[in-house]
């Protein structure tokens, strides 16, 4: 046996009888089971509710297609393939839409046990998974993936050699540039990517180096369109991140870790990373520091947007946009939030049919077992929605509790918000400014300095001490508003967590 098979081939051949391909690419999976069914001298049908079952024929026109009209009913359809007796591939569109019909169901189970004993398999082809209880253990699903690199460089050399002899388009495929535009086009699907070249060359008459960004900038569209990812180019830099400088050297252990020499070395591709802790203490800044550290893309993951109303849609979104981050590999998936999407997980049987507890499982489960390089950097600020099993080693490599910043933290802080804002931090007492924010956060300070400013312009006179001291008085922290909650957070962290910085943290702040 051949060991470049791809999964469907392998299902195939070992004559699974019921397969659910999820893709919404049904163009590049019907091709690819025409070329199996050919290799396999197998007969090849399609179904969908408006044309019945008929041979499927990739060289005629649609019109000309021996439709059966009787077989629009998906039970006769079913019917129709348990009297067929020669080796077959049966490919059903849409059928899931079908898969709640009682009739049904029982007709799948019934084809599950006939048709192991025949050299026919019938595939469903669907966007969406959305599979009955009682069809689990007779149906095989199967995520397609995809395009990879070697299909985008085929799409690419098939436009310029349609294009070559047009004397209106200029196209450059050295093999730099080639490669810069399938990086820039990897993570899309074949027809995503080949929309994006086609409008390329029609709002520049070119595909070169510098049309790059506009691919780019179409990818980034599209990947936002799946509801939950972002594509986010940060401008943060990890030296503009004040503090937490035990995380800062776990990170920069790392930046090398992704590369062929780091697994020659011995070493595994990094799992993620875990930020816990207080709110405006820069978990969020962080994540994007570190994608402009090693240079990787950042893709966030919405939680707030994943769980759509519709059952099954938000398994088969989180199932998606893992595809497309493995796709981009090596990236760095965000999951901001983490603890909002997960509130309702306990009662989420009666709640919302089980939903929240699907596309949990989902979630765990590729973070234990995936084996591309995605890096996971998840944030959370509440501890207590958090599932255990998702806390436990091997889902991350590390777990960090992000405190509220010590002195030496907040005087970094303030140096890095009034350099920020164009003035010398030397100019101002930030001893005094570090006492006086004691308790505060990250973004209570940068808010401080900000305030500040806004009085001074009010006035048409500098930034001065006076505006900064005005301000911090002004200021009621959270520490001080959430007293109680945070300093639970705090006592739950010490020895099931790694402190972000190596210095202890002032105590929160005393009521004013």
């Amino acid at each position: 046996m051949k060991q470049n098979l791809s999964e469907l081939e392998i299902l195939i051949r070992a004559r699974y009888p019921l397969i659910y391909v999820i893709s919404w690419e049904e163009g590049r999976v019907i091709q690819e089971l025409n070329i199996i069914a050919t290799n396999l001298n197998k007969k090849i049908y399609e179904w969908s509710i408006n044309h019945g079952m008929s041979r499927l024929r990739i060289s005629i026109d649609m019109a000309e297609k021996d439709e059966k009209k009787t077989t629009k009913d998906p039970i006769i359809a079913l019917r129709e393939i348990a009297n067929s007796t020669e080796p077959s591939l049966y490919i059903l569109k849409d059928f899931h839409r079908f898969m709640k019909d009682s009739a049904v169901i029982r007709g799948l189970r019934d084809l599950a046990i006939q048709l192991r004993q025949t050299y026919i398999s019938l595939i469903i082809i669907s966007p969406l998974l959305e599979l009955p209880d009682e069809l689990e253990k007779d149906i095989t699903v199967v995520d397609y993936p995809l395009p990879d690199k070697k299909t985008i460089e085929r799409l690419l050399l098939q436009i310029n050699e349609d294009l070559k002899d047009n004397p209106r388009f200029k196209i450059e495929l050295s093999e730099s540039i080639k490669e810069r535009l399938i990086d820039a086009a990897i993570g899309l699907t074949l027809n995503e990517a080949e929309n994006v070249f086609a409008k390329t060359l029609v709002l520049t008459g070119n595909l070169t180096e510098k049309e790059i960004p506009l691919v780019y900038s179409e990818k980034k569209q599209i990947i936002r369109k799946t509801g939950i990812l972002e594509y986010i180019e940060p401008k943060e830099k990890m030296d503009e991140v004040g503090g937490v400088d035990n995380l800062k050297v776990w990170l920069n252990k790392r930046r090398r870790a992704f590369g062929e020499q780091a697994r020659q070395f011995g070493l595994p591709v990094p799992k993620g990373v875990l930020f816990l802790g207080i709110q405006g203490c820069g978990k969020s800044l962080c994540a994007k520091a570190v994608a402009n550290l090693w240079q990787l893309p950042l893709l966030r993951l919405d939680m707030g947007q994943l769980f759509s109303s519709y059952v099954g849609e938000s398994e088969a979104t989180v199932r998606r946009a893992i595809q497309i981050a493995e796709s981009l590999s090596p990236v760095i998936l965000w999951i901001d939030e983490l603890d909002k999407g997960f509130a309702g997980l306990q009662s989420s049987h009666s709640s919302d049919a089980g939903t929240t507890s699907r596309v949990f499982g989902t979630l765990i489960t590729w973070l234990q077992e995936k084996t591309m390089p995605v890096f996971v950097i998840a944030t959370a600020n509440s501890i207590e929605p958090l599932p255990p099993e998702l806390l436990r080693r091997g889902r991350f490599d590390e777990i960090f509790f992000v405190d509220l910043p010590s002195f030496e933290e907040r005087k970094q802080i303030l140096k890095i918000h009034i350099s920020q804002r164009r003035r010398k931090p030397e100019a101002f007492d930030l001893d005094r400014l570090a006492t006086l924010t004691e308790g505060f956060s990250g973004a209570e300070i940068e808010q401080v300095v900000i305030s500040a400013l806004y009085d001074a312009f009010d006035k048409s006179v500098d930034l001065n001490m006076a505006f900064l001291e005005q301000a911090i008085k002004d200021t009621y922290p959270l520490s001080l508003l959430m007293k109680e909650e945070i300093d639970a957070r705090k006592r739950w962290s010490k020895g099931r967590t790694r402190p972000a910085s190596s210095t202890l943290p002032t105590p929160a702040a005393k009521s004013k």
